[in-house]
């Protein structure tokens, strides 16, 4: 088969050295071969047409001026698979603002695109999900575009400040000092998007406010846009009391790794009380990502699935003790 491709797109769906191109023909078992300005794909039919679709999806994207990346061909190629590749032009018309450099901000997976429409249609929204995902940032390039189009009045970015395993209790300053840490990933996507001197103009005007979670005790937010990270480390009371700091004009965003819990041992996460008490309100959503939403280097991604699949051997081989030790008392 042979697929007319623009010369202005063949270097960016092929990769340096060809290196996308040689994942594709690995993956689908066909050879592709650059021929008088267009690709001829041959091999088996069925894995022919499916490499040509994934191809074609892959210009439309460069067409519309993105740079190609490995996390795009990866999961065009995971799409094609299961031939549902055309979602990948749906999910790039998707723009949901651009950073400060001009670079589009979308979501790049399916389980990002409905991550994204939750937030549009939702008061509260709880996006769920493995590290890479894109929760936070996302969450936030939707916060900032609703404060840019005056939706909402005001940002506010709260975390549980909480020690993962080192004790920060002791470092040197004030207050502030000690909880910048914990906020630190915060400030970076603001500077990202909104840019340094447009994100302490507006912290300066109390626009945008960056706050440990303790701090939002007793306070009604309203006409603000809220975003609550690392949810998995507050308790069923901080949330509780999270929830009903909301006001009119608000709108949440609740995000979190059940996995990377930092917790005292034995104790329930809020988050996954909220998911059991919550579930069927209207008005909340919940969108849970996975390992293949991982839009972070390939890398990340085959380390979340192995861990994943570790976890859940693990969740199995507990279940069967449990089972093997209740049989063992009936008998007695």
């Amino acid at each position: 088969m042979k697929l007319e491709v623009p010369a202005e797109h063949m270097q960016k769906i092929f990769g340096l050295r060809d290196v996308y191109l040689k994942k594709m023909e690995r993956d689908f078992g066909v050879f592709i071969v650059d021929r008088n300005g267009g690709l001829v794909i041959s091999g088996e039919e069925d894995r022919v047409k499916k490499a040509a679709r994934v191809l074609e999806q892959l210009v439309i994207i460069s067409d519309r001026g993105n740079e190609i990346e490995e996390q795009n061909v990866d999961y065009a190629i995971t799409m094609g698979m299961e031939e549902q590749e055309q979602v990948i032009a749906q999910i790039d018309e998707d723009c949901i603002c651009h950073t400060i450099n001009g670079k589009p901000i979308k979501p790049k997976t399916l389980g990002q695109k409905a991550y994204v429409d939750a937030i549009r249609n939702n008061m509260i929204v709880f996006g769920v999900g493995p590290a890479g995902t894109g929760k936070t940032y996302l969450a936030m390039a939707m916060a900032i575009t609703a404060f840019r189009n005056d939706e909402v009045g005001r940002i506010i970015l709260t975390r549980p400040a909480i020690e993962a395993g080192e004790k920060l209790g002791f470092l040197p300053g004030d207050l502030q000092s000690k909880v910048d840490p914990y906020l630190r990933p915060l400030y970076d996507a603001l500077y990202q998007i909104m840019g340094a001197e447009g994100f302490t103009k507006n912290m300066e005007k109390g626009l945008i406010e960056v706050a440990p979670l303790a701090y939002m005790r007793g306070r009604t937010l309203d006409n603000a846009y809220i975003i609550l990270d690392e949810a998995q480390n507050t308790t069923p009371a901080q949330m509780k009391m999270f929830l009903t700091r909301i006001g009119f004009g608000s709108k949440v965003v609740v995000t979190g790794d059940a996995s990377q819990k930092d917790l005292p041992v034995g104790s329930r996460s809020g988050l996954d009380v909220a998911a059991s008490v919550l579930g069927k309100i209207e008005d909340i959503a919940f969108c849970n990502l996975t390992s293949r939403d991982v839009v972070r280097h390939p890398l990340v991604q085959k380390i979340v699935k192995a861990y994943e699949d570790y976890e859940a051997k693990e969740k199995y081989r507990e279940n069967r003790r449990h089972s093997a030790e209740g049989k063992t008392r009936n008998r007695r």
